[in-house]
């Protein structure tokens, strides 16, 4: 046992299990505090959803500490100087936390060990399976640029010792957390809420219903109209309420289901670890020569793909679900990115940065990497003549049109077939339907075949003068 006081700096690992910071923490001290750190800095980049959503789970966790003797002491402000002060008031020997590979976690947490006088700055990794940098390839040492050399290497890496968790002696707050409300740092005009479900109990419940539906993943994992067909754990992993590596270990690789979702945890740790490796990745293209895409300045078509109202219903489906809830599903996710930057010619960072504020499983280095892969601008990326038919995979992967009349449904009434393409359904159909494009419904603000022509001319362009 070390002298003096532990303390765990929680952030996006917000469990007591599979935590190494905590396990080293209540093991190596007599006694430990909880802290977290409601940063203004990340929280004014929030909707309201991803606030409301946090806060759920910090009283989860609050619950679980107060339930071991503790509590969560909850401070407000710059952690550079909220840490530092905090650790001196309780007498702190070592502050304990899981690193992160975003760029402003980088430099938040260079400030605060800078900060920091006498105590140890204690650095783990809990937010992945295997933590950035330990696989590379053999012949260069570094990340892997191609994801399916990654995914091998990621496969034959056997996983790092965690430390078990101690018996320490936690420091309970004296007042009782000032929870915050879920439209802190927002201006978001959507209505606050705050999500049931939170903390890590229930991140396990959710986990165990996935196992019920883990081996349909193949078939069903492109299917928006199928709710069961994605685990719906992302925001677990974002939040850490669930950590990568159990995940692993519990869903396994027995079956083709288990091992296609376990894939889905490698390249989330690609991502990261090639932002670690490189933290330009996030805010510039990782193929250089696409810096040279002329991309439109298009502020309307951009406000009617936010909207959802686009004439192309797939899309729209996908950008009102994530509006009105904060999540969209995958498949839509690579649709609707792909028309904004395919079919609109629009910056992918646009894009991004919507994302950014709207998804409550956001984080930095899966929806850069995502968005880069879609635009053809990153490592291993989708090739630049790849433009996604919103129209032919509406008819593929919702080909009943039972996601479409969930979020679109003005054309509700349409037939299995006219509701993919309302543009080209007959007055009559129109007319039956209830639908009078232009007024009900806009029409398409692009078309499909001609935008695909300028956006693969414009990439031409750009990889020829890089």
């Amino acid at each position: 046992m070390s002298s003096g006081v532990g303390v765990v700096w929680f952030r996006r690992d917000l469990r007591l299990a599979d935590n190494p910071a905590w396990a080293r923490a209540t093991s190596d001290h007599e006694r430990v505090a909880a802290v977290f750190v409601l940063d203004e800095v990340p929280l004014a980049g929030a909707g309201p959803r991803r606030v409301g959503l946090l806060v759920s789970h910090l009283r989860a966790l609050h619950e679980d500490l107060v339930a071991a003797g503790g509590g969560l002491h909850l401070l407000r402000g710059r952690p550079a100087e909220e840490i530092p002060g905090f650790a001196a008031a309780v007498g702190a020997s070592a502050l304990h936390l899981n690193a992160d590979v975003g760029a402003y976690a980088r430099r938040r947490d260079d400030s605060v060990r800078r900060a920091l006088d006498t105590v140890r700055f204690v650095s783990h990794w809990g937010n992945h399976v295997h933590p950035p940098g330990t696989v590379a390839a053999s012949s260069t040492g570094r990340v892997h640029r191609v994801f399916g050399p990654f995914h091998r290497a990621w496969r034959s890496t056997a996983p790092e010792p965690w430390p078990e968790p101690g018996g320490a002696e936690l420091l309970a707050p004296l007042d009782a957390p000032a929870w915050p409300s879920a439209t802190l740092g927002a201006d978001h005009p959507g209505t606050a809420m705050e999500p049931p479900g939170g903390g890590e109990r229930a991140a396990h419940r959710r986990l165990a219903r996935w196992m019920d539906h883990v081996d349909d993943y193949p078939s069903a994992r492109d299917r928006p109209d199928l709710p069961e067909g994605t685990s719906h754990l992302s925001g677990d992993l974002r939040f850490g309420t669930l950590a990568a590596r159990h995940v692993l270990e519990v869903v396994g690789d027995a079956t083709e289901g288990r091992e296609a979702f376990t894939r889905q945890l490698a390249w989330r740790d690609w991502y990261a670890h090639l932002v670690a490796a490189d933290p330009g990745f996030l805010s510039e293209p990782m193929d250089p020569r696409m810096d040279h895409v002329e991309w439109l300045d298009d502020e309307e078509g951009l406000e009617a793909w936010k909207r959802g109202m686009t004439g192309y219903p797939l899309v729209d489906a996908g950008m009102r679900e994530l509006a009105a809830t904060g999540w969209m599903h995958n498949r839509v996710r690579m649709v609707t990115a792909s028309f904004l930057v395919k079919d609109l010619l629009v910056d992918w960072r646009a894009g991004e940065a919507h994302f950014r504020r709207e998804l409550l499983d956001y984080e930095p280095s899966q929806n850069v990497g995502n968005w880069q892969w879609v635009a053809g601008t990153g490592p291993d990326a989708a090739p630049y003549f790849r433009v996604l038919n919103p129209t032919t995979q509406a008819r593929r992967f919702d080909p009943r049109g039972g996601y479409i009349r969930h979020w679109v449904p003005e054309l509700a009434e349409l037939s299995d077939k006219g509701i993919h393409e309302p543009a080209t359904v007959g007055p009559l159909e129109l007319a039956a339907a209830g639908v009078t494009l232009g007024a009900d419904y806009p029409e398409p603000i692009v078309e499909h075949g001609f935008a695909r022509g300028r956006a693969i001319e414009a990439y031409e362009r750009a990889r020829g003068r890089g």
